[in-house]
């Protein structure tokens, strides 16, 4: 490994450690007080530990299964000692992660046999979905590739502006039709526009309003089929962003939206104003729906590729602050 590379690897992982300093934090000092004074993993420490991770959002269910595949390796092995809780939960939530779909993707890479490759994003107004979509742009825009951003959503004040400042921030190309008009023509002249100035990389924004389930179906449908008719095969990613400090209810939001149209990969934000990044977890395991993308801050270099390793070993480290 080249120095420049060995220098890029450890600058990410310092920020994926920073971006889930709360939530390590949180978890580390909570799992130390529930074993203090014991010697082995007992009944009396797992009702702890089943507390300690719904409190960071988990969720029950997703809690429940962990707790039972750590039962039955205390079961297996008669003896499991304090000390080896840390390795056994990572362990176990990197398996569930595993069998939840949740892929590790190398880099921000688009799929080499679809030009122009068409991502359409969802998600309720402020989890920062215009954000990650300037931030996803900006990478892209750092392998060579070409970009276009299309503003779909059209009803919100400002978010065609927002938009536009993102594309001159990032350096990539734009294409609107102003406000208040219809997000599926915006949807397929974004495709045209790709097409006809060869893009590698459309990006769809879509309107962030969580109106009844019909309406959200009809309205993401048609943009769905608007793409469709310009290009097969688009929109090839749908895309929800979901806001971590939301805890439990970007859960409820992902309920919403995965019933409304059919999401394919999820962005989790925000997961360095939260100790709730357990959040992820459960998500995971309940929705069986890759997490892609991670923000751990506020700055424009600050969206990862989620690596389930790499989030796990981040929420367990110990560190000065947690030892």
């Amino acid at each position: 490994m080249s120095f420049f590379k060995k220098f890029f690897t450890k600058k990410k992982e310092e920020d994926l450690d920073k971006g889930l300093e709360k939530t390590n934090t949180s978890f580390i000092e909570k799992i130390s007080k529930a074993v203090a004074g014991k010697s082995t993993v007992d009944v009396e420490v797992l009702d702890e530990l089943e507390q300690i991770l719904i409190s960071s959002d988990v969720g029950l269910d997703t809690t429940v299964k962990i707790i039972e595949r750590i039962e039955a390796r205390v079961a297996r092995d008669k003896y499991v000692s304090t000390t080896e809780l840390d390795s056994i939960l990572r362990d176990e939530i990197v398996e569930l992660l595993s069998e939840n779909n949740t892929e590790d993707f190398a880099d921000f890479i688009i799929p080499t046999e679809t030009r122009p490759y068409v991502l359409m994003v969802v998600g309720v107004n402020g989890v920062g979905k215009t954000t990650t979509i300037g931030k996803l742009a900006y990478q892209f825009k750092l392998k060579g590739r070409k970009v276009v951003l299309g503003a779909g959503d059209t009803f919100r004040a400002a978010a065609v502006d927002q938009l536009k400042i993102w594309s001159d921030r990032v350096g990539c190309d734009f294409y609107s039709k102003g406000m208040n008009t219809d997000p599926a023509a915006v949807a397929y002249e974004t495709v045209q526009y790709a097409i006809n100035n060869h893009c590698d990389v459309a990006i769809i924004d879509t309107a962030g309003r969580l109106h009844n389930k019909i309406g959200l179906m009809n309205e993401l449908t048609k943009i769905k089929k608007s793409a469709n008719k310009k290009m097969e095969g688009a929109p090839h990613d749908v895309m929800l962003v979901l806001d971590a400090t939301t805890g439990q209810n970007a859960i409820e939001q992902c309920t919403k939206f995965t019933e409304a149209t059919e999401v394919s990969c999820l962005a989790l934000t925000k997961l360095d104003g939260t100790a709730k990044g357990g959040v992820a977890i459960g998500i995971s395991d309940q929705f069986k729906i890759p997490i892609k993308y991670i923000g751990i801050g506020e700055g424009i270099s600050q969206l990862q590729i989620f690596n389930k390793k790499a989030f796990v070993e981040s929420l367990f480290k110990k560190t000065n602050s947690t030892t």
